[in-house]
């Protein structure tokens, strides 16, 4: 019998095992190693050009941190069984299997009101049928009804693997330093109160710098401006795609690409129909980038600039501040793009725009970071730290955008 085994040579981590087993063959599974063809980061490539890492990548750097954290809680006399720990390290596996093309970019544009979690749940439920059951207390520690709680914190909580993957790997792939996080000593120190995950009183310090690194990386790189505006084109290419298709004007593209465009499926339609997942997993970032390009050659003229202007990188001006911006000077940068492009002024709604970003490193609302003392008292970060003001990290912080092409405009009377 020949014993499969695989070892990943990771950069963020160096070697990792890939043990046989369940894990080994969801992994081998096309629907996850679709994941190699979704960036990580979305458009941010267009900023830091190293940013092309992928799903597939973080996926696995998450399920090995949940097998270091996993050693470690049993090392401090906390029991979990065999099957416990292969459900979970299941559970982080496939945790991001449910991403679209692009990532987060396009979440509401192929599937609307439909989330990335929601699919990644469809898909584990389907695994687990194919796999005969072997992946139920998987699905359950996913949805956060097993009984120790704190296997669903390993997953999703403010200090999961996921995200202590992702402030690695993506400072780690964009070059950004002030991502790096002690990602170990954070794992070494965590431990268990109540069923629930808690932080040893030594690891407080590593906590402010994951805590500091989440706010820093978040407008540094996924809310860079310059990564939003492009962002904001890539939706806006969709959305008039879209409306193309209701209005029975049909954009060339592929196939599958046509059906998601041309229908709004719910999340019954995607239990009720077991074709439409597997529809939707044969669509990847090559696929839309390839029908982007094709679309630089139609017909419509709206789609074309934009999808032309998206290729090329010539990413909308953007301006960013604290309050909104004016209603009259969006309306007379409008009137501008109508009379330069000669389109109506529903259609330059696709050029010029405004809107807004949020963002908080911490919330005191959900499952809380909670330190263990020496005295074995539990004290909620925002407590125990005695250099962050955590009232600020926890402030849900609202930017105002205003995008439009660079060469329209408007200067400012002087």
């Amino acid at each position: 019998m020949v014993i499969k085994h695989k070892i990943l040579n990771d950069p963020v981590y160096g070697f990792i095992n890939m043990p046989s087993g369940i894990n080994y063959d969801l992994v081998e599974h096309s629907w996850f190693q679709r994941l190699r063809h979704i960036r990580q980061l979305g458009l941010a490539f267009y900023v830091y050009p190293g940013a092309i890492h992928s799903r597939f990548q973080h996926s696995i750097g998450a399920h090995y941190l949940t097998l270091l954290a996993i050693d470690v809680i049993r090392s401090k006399g906390f029991r979990i069984s065999e099957e416990e720990a292969q459900a979970v390290s299941t559970a982080i596996l496939l945790h991001d299997i449910g991403h679209g093309p692009f990532s987060h970019t396009l979440e509401n544009s192929l599937v609307i009101n439909v989330s990335h979690e929601t699919l990644s749940e469809l898909f584990m439920e389907a695994l687990n049928k194919i796999h005969k059951g072997r992946l139920s207390l998987a699905v359950e520690i996913f949805k956060n009804r097993y009984k120790k709680k704190f296997l669903h914190q390993l997953v999703s909580s403010q200090l999961d693997m996921d995200r202590l993957d992702y402030l690695k790997r993506d400072s780690y792939f964009t070059g950004v330093s002030e991502g790096v996080i002690g990602s170990d000593r954070i794992i070494k120190m965590l431990n268990i109160v109540n069923d629930n995950l808690v932080v040893d009183e030594k690891g407080i310090y590593s906590i402010e710098k994951f805590l500091i690194a989440r706010r820093l990386m978040y407008w540094q790189v996924y809310l860079h401006k310059t990564v939003l505006s492009s962002e904001q084109m890539l939706i806006r290419i969709f959305d008039r795609a879209r409306e193309l298709y209701l209005n029975r004007k049909d954009p060339e593209t592929s196939q599958n690409v046509r059906y998601f465009l041309s229908n709004s499926f719910t999340e019954d339609d995607f239990r009720s129909n077991d074709s439409l997942l597997s529809r939707f997993a044969c669509l990847d970032d090559n696929d839309l980038l390839s029908t982007v390009k094709n679309w630089t050659n139609s017909s419509d003229k709206v789609l074309s600039l934009l999808c032309s202007r998206f290729m090329n990188r010539q990413i909308f001006k953007i301006e960013m501040q604290n309050e909104p911006f004016s209603k009259d000077r969006i309306e007379e940068y409008k009137q501008k793009i109508v009379k330069k492009f000669r389109i109506s002024e529903s259609e330059a709604t696709s050029f010029v725009f405004a809107d807004s970003a949020k963002n908080h490193a911490y919330s005191a609302h959900d499952d809380r970071i909670n330190i263990l003392l020496k005295t074995n008292e539990l004290v909620d970060i925002s407590e125990a730290s005695d250099m962050l003001n955590i009232q600020v990290l926890s402030k849900n912080v609202v930017k105002y955008f205003f995008c439009y092409p660079e060469e329209c405009r408007v200067r400012n009377k002087s």
